[in-house]
């Protein structure tokens, strides 16, 4: 593989993350406004209901499991238009005939994700008409995740992943005008309304530049082939896994809410370990399931090898420095983003604790991305979706055999340990099968990468951080030390 394909996959990366970070920190500053307009009761409580549905559609249908699918048998037929037509028109005609069955019987959906609502007046009543008007959006969302998908195909990533910016973007000049209105109630509705507006807005600019692309898409009377039943099958065992997860993100939330507090201490934790792998991982998996099935068509496994092995040295320079990052500052981020108002110092101890846990899974997950990726590649879906739900049941017998123990630390403990068993499973599957092979190069490197982070991460902990601006200074200290000679390792080790 060329120096320069390297290059652009870099790049491909690199350009995915930073929209993806971008697009975390907007949303920050979304969740910090719709906690200054709608409070932390009835108005929130509404607008959080409404809003998991067209979410839990969107990560069933949309996004990563349709272009781990899809991406894969498109490129395998030569980006056969007709296919991808055909994809599209039952793709629309589905989330068509879901969207009427939903307006039908959202009263009883509603009822089922939120049966206390009913307790208090008008509120059950207000949440199905919120929902009503939201559940638009997953008919544009959901075909915007497929139009990504065939830009991502042909190599085209930054408008799909600059997408998510533009619903926090529009979210945000929504409460910012709500608050400026002094509007009430009547901010649901405004942002009911932006958040279907966000999804025509964004399937629209994809479509466009789908068709300025010259890509030949439109919707036809679907028919029913070979090649759809194949890629439905799939896409239903894909489902089936994503179910299995949202699963056993409840039952951690359950276990959770038996200790005081502990639900908004691991909310705030996982968002704040997320953040790295949005960016970094979800990046490289975006990016890699392309390329690999690109080099899978072409039946050049060494170009596969190539991509693995590059990818998992760039990922993990970033990544490792994160997780030391993290472990050492976790306190002190806590603090002085979140400690005011009404947050305790010892809210801040107990999200930092769960933290300098959690964070240990980060490398596990990326890997694992990499080890996902190839499999989809090649058209395995089964296989992640089977260590997905052994990882996850795992991690949920953790969950209720520690929690008596350690208390809400039985969460993040068995998040980590999952991973690792998740990874364990994934990159034997992929050895077994002539699909990985790590080359010393890469070795070497992840291991100096690791002596690097970790030996910076001690002398982090010796910095003393009084205030925000002195937090913001480590962490740039910290990253203009690190890069360079990781980059240096990166490009000399052999």
């Amino acid at each position: 593989m060329s120096i320069i394909k390297l290059m652009k996959l870099g790049k491909h990366i690199f350009g995915v993350g930073a929209m993806t970070g971008i697009s975390r920190i907007f949303g920050f500053i979304r969740d910090m406004l719709i906690a200054r307009v709608l409070g932390a009761g009835r108005l929130s409580d509404i607008f959080f209901a409404a809003f998991r549905l067209p979410n839990l559609f969107r990560d069933l249908l949309g996004e990563g499991a349709l272009s781990a699918i899809f991406i894969p048998m498109y490129t395998d037929s030569k980006h056969d238009e007709k296919f991808a037509k055909n994809v599209f028109s039952w793709l629309m005609m589905i989330l068509l005939g879901l969207t009427i069955l939903f307006e039908i019987f959202m009263p009883l959906v509603i009822w089922m994700l939120a049966p206390g609502f009913a307790e208090e007046p008008g509120k059950m009543q207000l949440t199905v008409t919120i929902s009503r008007i939201m559940f638009f959006y997953v008919i544009f969302i959901c075909g915007s995740a497929f139009l990504s998908a065939v830009l991502n195909a042909f190599s085209r990533f930054l408008l799909a992943a600059f997408m998510p910016v533009l619903l926090n973007i529009m979210l945000i000049c929504a409460l910012l005008a709500a608050m400026y209105f002094h509007v009430g109630t009547y901010a649901l509705f405004i942002m009911a309304a932006t958040v279907v507006l966000s999804g025509i807005l964004q399937f629209a600019i994809l479509w466009g530049r789908v068709r300025h692309k010259h890509f030949g898409l439109h919707l036809i009377v679907p028919k029913w082939t070979p090649k759809i039943r194949s890629m439905f099958g799939r896409f239903g065992v894909s489902i089936v896994g994503s179910g299995f997860y949202q699963i056993t993100i409840i039952l951690g939330t359950l276990v959770a809410s038996f200790q005081s507090g502990a639900v908004s201490w691991l909310y705030y934790a996982d968002r704040i370990v997320q953040l790295p792998f949005a960016m970094i991982g979800l990046a490289v998996g975006t990016v890699l399931i392309s390329s690999i099935s690109n080099a899978l068509a072409e039946k050049n496994m060494r170009s596969v090898h190539i991509q693995q092995n590059s990818s998992m040295r760039r990922s993990m320079m970033l990544i490792l420095p994160c997780v030391a990052g993290l472990f050492v500052l976790a306190e002190p981020i806590i603090k002085y983003l979140f400690q005011y108002g009404a947050w305790t110092p010892q809210s801040t101890h107990a999200v930092a604790v769960a933290i300098m846990i959690q964070v240990f899974v980060l490398p596990a997950m990326l890997i694992s991305q990499i080890y996902s990726k190839t499999l989809y590649a090649t058209q395995d879906v089964k296989t992640p979706v089977k260590t997905s739900m052994v990882s996850l049941g795992a991690a949920s017998v953790m969950y209720l055999t520690l929690f008596p123990f350690v208390g809400y630390l039985a969460i993040p403990i068995g998040v980590v340990v999952s991973g690792y068993l998740k990874n364990f499973l994934l990159g034997r599957a992929c050895r077994k099968r002539g699909l990985w092979s790590t080359d010393k190069r890469t070795l070497h490197a992840v291991t100096l990468f690791g002596i690097l982070a970790a030996a910076l991460g001690m002398g982090l902990s010796f910095v003393p951080i009084t205030s925000i601006i002195w937090l913001g200074a480590a962490i740039c200290g910290y990253a203009v030390l690190y890069l360079p000679i990781a980059y240096v390792i990166d490009r000399k080790i052999k």
